[in-house]
């Protein structure tokens, strides 16, 4: 099932992203402890190993792969484009690329089998200064361009989790 916004002004479509947004934060507080415990072990090593390898490409899978992500890049890249609060920073970007390292990021991001190969975000974001609603509106422009794919909800909510934490590493920078 996919998550689709009503739009009925700039407020109502702030809301709903800043809910969503709100609902991220709070899933990362309620993940992280967990991250830092150690599994339990398994009996039977080589099926703890493929439910692992499974689990950890999941979400790339979810999207499609290379090219549902390429898809969501392309859709997400255009609302950028046209996106009068944010698209004024990407005016000396090599799109292409910027293109590119983006695929590479979401699919490595999502346990697929590409290498981000840019800079650091702080590098990359060095010098922009950019604030939490010039964030949010990047946000919002990619839960857009995956709700116009029809990207489930649940998809949604797992990418937006492994980007999420990148925000310290863009925001003031």
């Amino acid at each position: 099932m996919s998550h689709q916004f009503k739009v009925y002004g700039e407020g109502t479509r702030a809301i709903a992203v800043a809910g969503r947004v709100a609902a991220f934060a709070l899933a990362m507080l309620l993940l992280l402890p967990g991250c830092a415990t150690a599994p339990a072990a398994h009996p039977d090593h080589k099926r703890a190993a493929h439910a692992n390898t499974a689990a950890k490409d999941a979400l790339y899978v979810e999207l499609g792969g290379v090219e549902g992500i390429t898809q969501v890049v392309d859709r997400f890249l255009a609302r950028v484009d046209n996106d009068l609060r944010i698209n004024l920073f990407f005016e000396q970007t090599d799109h292409k690329d910027l293109r590119n390292l983006v695929i590479e990021q979401f699919c490595e991001a999502t346990g697929g089998p590409c290498k981000y190969s840019g800079r650091s975000m702080e590098e990359a974001h060095s010098g922009m200064n950019l604030s939490d609603a010039d964030f949010a509106a990047f946000v919002e422009d990619l839960i857009a361009a995956m709700d116009e794919l029809k990207v489930p909800k649940a998809s949604q909510d797992k990418l937006l989790g492994l980007l999420g934490p990148m925000k310290p590493q863009v925001v003031g920078q």
